[in-house]
Parts: C-alpha cells; sequence; structure tokens
C-alpha cells in the first residue's frame, strides 16, 4: 500500500512537472515567435493538461500562470511586441489578450470540471458495486450463524489497523473493500464444505483456500471499479515468511497482510462449530506468537494498539 501510494504521489509530481514545463517552454519560445496573438494558442496545452490531471483547480492556476506569463514577457520585453511591423500599443495588447485570457480560464475550469465529474461519478459506482457486493456477502454468512457478519467485522478491524499504521484516506478504503470481499470466493465453495463441523481433511483445506483466487477472479471480472482489492483478496492468507521466501517480503500487498491479521483475530474470538470464541486477549497472545512467520510484525503492533480498545469494551 505505501508503495502504491509512493507510485501515485511520483505520478502526480510528473504530471505537475510536466505541466511547468510546457508552461516554461512557451513563455520562452513566444519571445522568438514573429505570429505573438497566434501563438497563444498554444498555452491551451498546458491549461488543459493541467485540468485533466488536476481538476478546476489545476486548470484555472494554470490558466491565470499562463496569462501572467505572456504579460511578463510584454512588460520584461516590450520591444518583442511593439517591434513586429505592426503598430501593437500595451492597450491594443491589452485588448488582445483579455478574450484569449477569458477562454483560457473557461477551458480550464470546463476541463477539471469535467474532469472531476468523472471522479465523482467513478466513485459513485464503486460504491454501488461495493453495496452490492456487502449484501451479497451477508447472504452468504447467513447461511451459517457462525460466520455471520465475518467479513463486515473483518472489514472494520482491518480499516482500523490501516488507519493505526497511518495509511491515507484511499488506501484504508481499500484495505475496507478488500476486508469485506476477501471471502467472497467461497461462493463457489459447497456449504456442505463451509459448515463442516469436524475438522477438514488434507484435501478439503486445499479446497478451501482455493476461495482467494477464486475471489479475486469474482472481482476481476467487474472491470477496473474495484481492481485494486484484488492483489489484496489474493494474497490474503499468505504467510508473512512464506512470502518473504518467495519475495523478500516485498509483494505481499500490505493491505493483504493487516487482513490476515484482522481475519484471524475474528475467527479466534468467534464462535466455531468445534469450538467456543475466546476471549479478545487471548487472541492477541495468539497473534503475537505469529508475529514474524505467520503476521508481519509491524501490522501486529498496529493491531496491538487497536485491539487495547476492543479488550476495554469487552471487559
Amino acid at each position: 500500500m505505501p508503495d502504491d501510494t509512493a507510485k501515485k504521489s511520483r505520478i502526480t509530481r510528473l504530471e505537475l512537472l510536466l505541466v511547468i514545463t510546457i508552461l516554461l517552454g512557451l513563455s520562452i519560445t513566444i519571445l522568438f515567435v514573429p505570429e505573438k496573438l497566434g501563438f497563444l494558442n498554444f498555452f491551451y496545452l498546458p491549461t488543459l493538461a493541467a485540468g485533466y490531471a488536476m481538476g478546476r483547480r489545476g486548470g484555472v492556476l494554470t490558466a491565470f500562470a499562463s496569462i501572467l506569463s505572456v504579460i511578463l514577457t510584454a512588460v520584461l520585453f516590450p520591444q518583442k511586441y511593439l517591434n513586429m511591423g505592426v503598430s501593437y500599443t500595451p492597450l491594443t495588447l491589452t485588448m488582445n489578450l483579455l478574450p484569449w485570457g477569458g477562454f483560457l480560464v473557461l477551458a480550464g475550469y470546463t476541463v477539471g470540471y469535467l474532469t472531476e465529474e468523472k471522479k465523482r461519478q467513478y466513485e459513485a459506482l464503486r460504491k454501488a458495486y461495493i453495496g452490492v457486493l456487502e449484501i451479497l456477502c451477508k447472504l452468504m454468512e447467513s447461511v451459517d450463524r457462525y460466520t455471520e457478519a465475518h467479513s463486515v467485522r473483518v472489514a472494520n478491524i482491518a480499516m482500523d489497523i490501516a488507519a493505526a499504521m497511518g495509511l491515507g484516506e484511499e488506501e484504508v478504503e481499500n484495505v475496507r473493500v478488500a476486508g469485506l470481499l476477501h471471502d467472497i470466493g467461497k461462493f463457489e465453495i459447497t456449504t456442505d464444505l463451509l459448515g463442516k463441523a469436524a475438522a477438514l481433511t488434507a484435501q478439503e483445506r486445499e479446497t478451501m483456500m482455493t476461495h482467494t483466487e477464486k475471489g479475486a477472479q469474482i472481482v476481476l471480472k467487474m472491470g477496473d471499479i474495484l481492481k485494486e482489492a484484488v492483489p489484496l483478496i489474493l494474497a490474503h492468507h499468505d504467510f508473512y515468511i512464506k512470502g518473504m521466501e518467495r519475495t523478500q517480503g516485498r509483494k505481499i500487498p500490505l493491505g493483504a497482510r493487516i487482513i490476515a491479521v484482522a481475519d484471524a483475530y475474528d475467527a479466534i474470538v468467534s464462535d466455531r462449530p468445534y469450538r467456543k470464541g475466546r476471549p479478545p486477549w487471548v487472541a492477541l497472545e495468539e497473534i503475537r506468537k505469529g508475529a514474524g512467520t505467520q503476521f508481519d510484525p509491524k501490522v501486529v503492533d498496529a493491531f496491538e494498539k487497536v485491539v487495547a480498545r476492543y479488550i476495554v469494551e469487552e471487559r
């Protein structure tokens, strides 16, 4: 998750750097072209790019920066504007720049607005998908009283851990969504196996473990709406040490390691057909024992802060 955040941050910086570079390049180039008023249309390029990448605020600010750069070049190098074979006075120059500047600001605002509107619609569609899937998860879990509301609880616990680790709002929400959907692959596993009271055989455990891949495939069918949750669903049962041996501990997403702890905690404190649920402090001790072998120690450290509140509430 931090890797995803760093990647998004780098992309944002690159977009901003690209806009600034284009703007500076145009500001210098305009000094050497003969038909400057015609060249002004090229300033739409950074303005539209900023509106698309950064929304209304970015588009409008870039438009004003473009206008300011043209005014500054005209003030600092008036001979470049006034000695062109045409009698350009400051007044006529200003009259020519006003409509251009107005349309430039309008263009930046419009593209930014459309970009933000597209993001809002995307988020609304994403929430609708999550809502439908939450209903399906609750329907699936309602068949077995021992796992009823398990996914909702795991999602809330995972969200608390992610917040305790200082993750951003978007990352915390992605962890919550993946926690909610982490067992959705069990739709494709028979209810007899899901509700079996006795211990599972090796073959049954292997079948049960396929729910991570089945769940990832289900979510993938929704396209890009929930794609960021897929790696978390796929890896939430990977052991931390096993992951280190395979990927040096870097490719098991942090969100999946968070969900692994939340999932284990809820499994321990909840009733099962073959045993009663145990108290939160017992669950905490068991998870501590798995730190560094099954669970990421940093996630366990954050979980301790979260579970302290649960223990107080329990008592």
